[in-house]
C-alpha cells in the first residue's frame, strides 16, 4: 500500500496570504464541529500558522479592512493658561520648547468623550492598533 506523495518540481515559494483570506479561513474556525486540522488541511496551511493567524486576530494585528468615513469636526486652536507667576505658556513637559514649532499632532475625540493626540505621521497600522486598544 502506497502513502500519498507530492513531488514539487522547480523552486518552492511561500504563499502571500491577503488579510481578508486569513480572516476567511479563521471565520471558518468559528462553525460548530468543525475540527482545527481540517481547515488547516482544507487550504494547505499549517496549523501553527492558523495559531499565528488567530494570536493576530485577538491581539487586533490581524484585522478587517473596511473603509468608512467618519465625521471631522476642526476646532481653533485653543491657547494654553499662562502658568501662574508667568507670561508665557507652560513648556510642555515631554520635549524642550521650541519657539514658533508647529503641532503636528492630530486629535481624534471619540462618541465617549475620550480623545486621542497622536503624531500627524503615524502609520495607518499604528493608529489602527491605537484605537483597537481603546475600544477593548
Amino acid at each position: 500500500m502506497g502513502w500519498p506523495m507530492e513531488i514539487i518540481t522547480g523552486v518552492e515559494r511561500r504563499r502571500q496570504w491577503r488579510d481578508e483570506e486569513k480572516l476567511r479561513i479563521l471565520a471558518e474556525l468559528n462553525q460548530p464541529g468543525v475540527r482545527f486540522s481540517e481547515v488547516a488541511r482544507r487550504h494547505d496551511v499549517s496549523r501553527g500558522l492558523l495559531w499565528q493567524w488567530r494570536d493576530a486576530q485577538r491581539r487586533g494585528r490581524l484585522v478587517a479592512e473596511t473603509p468608512g468615513f467618519l465625521p471631522v469636526q476642526v476646532l481653533p486652536e485653543l491657547a494654553a493658561p499662562a502658568p501662574p507667576g508667568g507670561s508665557g505658556p507652560p513648556p510642555c513637559a515631554d520635549r524642550p520648547a521650541v519657539e514658533d514649532e508647529p503641532d503636528e499632532r492630530i486629535e481624534i475625540v471619540l462618541p465617549d468623550g475620550t480623545a486621542v493626540r497622536v503624531a500627524a505621521t503615524i502609520s495607518a497600522a499604528n493608529l489602527r492598533r491605537v484605537l483597537t486598544a481603546l475600544r477593548a
